[in-house]
């Protein structure tokens, strides 16, 4: 309340010092050029950077469960009541279906006007491309759901599957609630750990010019304008798909709900957006999207389950891609289907694509396990786009981020978990992101937890320090 009584005084104190991280997103930009360049002028070379670009994306993931377990134990444990939580979670859940079923519409209209697969010859090459594709990845829905149970309790932070971390994270914060006041020491032990995991996140994030570099110019060098050129209708009509996606299905509900411009939200993650698209990965973004969206006035528990639940559960681009690729493969293979057959292959690959990561390759191999299991003739037809998947990797990535970013606010507006006076001032550029520690130590939860103040003071000084 303190806070609320001197609004002249309050924003003073993350004004004071100047940001010189944006420094390193001009130098993305930059590298991101000199990348395309490189790999149009020496393709052959630029494939070998590739490397680079999955160090620095490997740099990222190893974050990705610490960052994810703290978010979830730390917005849990501070609730009161464990209804909230399981109301946000249903809540979520619900709202996912609901889009992905919105997004694989979507892709059904376009797909069946455009027919971009018409006309194109399937070699015996393309179709040992396609068969590679299932023999290494392909999973079905009862291993997807089994792999949700880690080993151990420590090995949920050493797998890459983020609903492991969820489910131990899950647990742990249920537990801390219930331990009522005996759990507040862990709680705060929690909150230091989370801050020492940020800290060093932004210290990597110095090294995205490098792993931007990296990763364009081998996805430019690999793919060559040969694979571009011939599947250009396709491409193009991804990119277009997603979109109108976006801007007006995800945009309009951002509008009605919360009563937000979307390109006001999306300049303030644009930051997140310029790393997904020189890295193709979305999943290089999700760290920093928890620190925004707590950081925009949306509560910890909301953040903390549906951001890491909309990584497996809200994929709209992988919806869409895998719609397209689908009705794509299916022409081009000379055996166009009809709406009653696009429609159930489409609700099976709904299912199959629960889970996916958001890591370039992985809708690929999600669609070619799908079709391997349901329309096992099509699967020779996935040869055809591998060329260009790393492209519409960037679209896929880009769309799934932003439908993450849209469902944490929406949420957030219908339980009620969000500040809309701190958005207003943060959208509007007067309380500005902390990103040397990517954390708001100015608490806007609904339900703070009292344990937490006395060490603010001294937590404040050392992050200054």
């Amino acid at each position: 309340m303190a806070a609320a009584s001197s609004p002249d005084t309050a924003p003073a104190a993350p004004v004071a010092k100047r940001d010189r991280t944006h420094y390193v997103y001009i130098a993305v930009i930059i590298a991101v050029a000199l990348g395309i360049t490189v790999g149009l002028v020496a393709p052959d070379f630029a494939v070998e950077l590739k490397p680079i670009g999955t160090g620095f994306v490997a740099l990222i993931k190893m974050m990705i469960s610490p960052i994810i377990f703290c978010t979830i134990v730390l917005g849990i444990g501070s609730v009161r009541k464990a209804a909230k939580v399981g109301a946000v979670g249903g809540i979520a859940l619900v709202y996912f279906l609901a889009m992905s079923l919105v997004a694989l519409a979507i892709g059904l209209v376009v797909g069946n006007i455009l027919e971009p697969g018409t006309g194109l010859a399937v070699t015996d090459a393309v179709k040992d491309v396609g068969q590679a594709q299932v023999d290494a990845e392909a999973k079905d829905t009862t291993e997807f759901l089994l792999g949700i149970i880690p080993t151990t309790i420590v090995s949920a932070f050493t797998s890459e599957s983020v609903l492991q971390t969820l489910l131990i994270a899950l647990l742990a914060g249920f537990a801390l609630q219930a331990m009522g006041s005996a759990g507040e020491p862990i709680l705060r032990g929690v909150q230091h750990i989370q801050r020492l995991v940020f800290r060093i996140l932004a210290m990597v994030m110095w090294a995205a010019p490098i792993g931007a570099f990296g990763a364009i110019a081998a996805v430019t060098g690999s793919a060559g304008l040969d694979a571009l050129k011939s599947l250009a209708v396709l491409m193009l009509g991804f990119y277009v798909t997603c979109f109108l996606f976006v801007f007006i299905v995800l945009g309009a509900l951002l509008r009605i709900v919360a009563g937000l411009n979307i390109l006001t939200f999306f300049k303030y993650l644009g930051r997140e957006f310029l790393l997904i698209l020189s890295t193709s990965s979305s999943e290089s973004a999700l760290p920093r999207l928890i620190a925004k969206m707590e950081h925009l006035g949306v509560s910890k528990p909301v953040v903390g389950i549906t951001v890491p639940t909309g990584y497996s559960f809200n994929l709209d681009g992988t919806m869409i891609y895998m719609t397209m690729a689908s009705l794509f493969i299916a022409d081009a293979m000379g055996t166009p289907m009809s709406i009653g057959e696009q429609i159930p292959l489409l609700l099976f690959l709904l299912v199959a694509s629960k889970g996916a990561a958001g890591v370039t390759g992985a809708g690929l191999a999600t669609l070619a396990g799908g079709l391997q299991s349901h329309k096992p003739a099509l699967v020779d037809g996935i040869g055809l786009i591998v060329g260009i998947d790393r492209f519409m990797s960037e679209a896929r990535a880009l769309t799934n981020f932003a439908g993450n970013a849209v469902a944490t606010v929406l949420i957030g507006t219908w339980t009620k978990e969000i500040d809309r006076e701190r958005v207003d001032e943060v959208l509007a550029g007067r309380i500005p992101f902390d990103e040397k520690t990517l954390l708001d130590d100015h608490g806007h939860d609904t339900e703070p937890a009292p344990a937490e103040a006395p060490g603010q003071d001294g937590e404040k000084e050392l992050a200054k320090a």
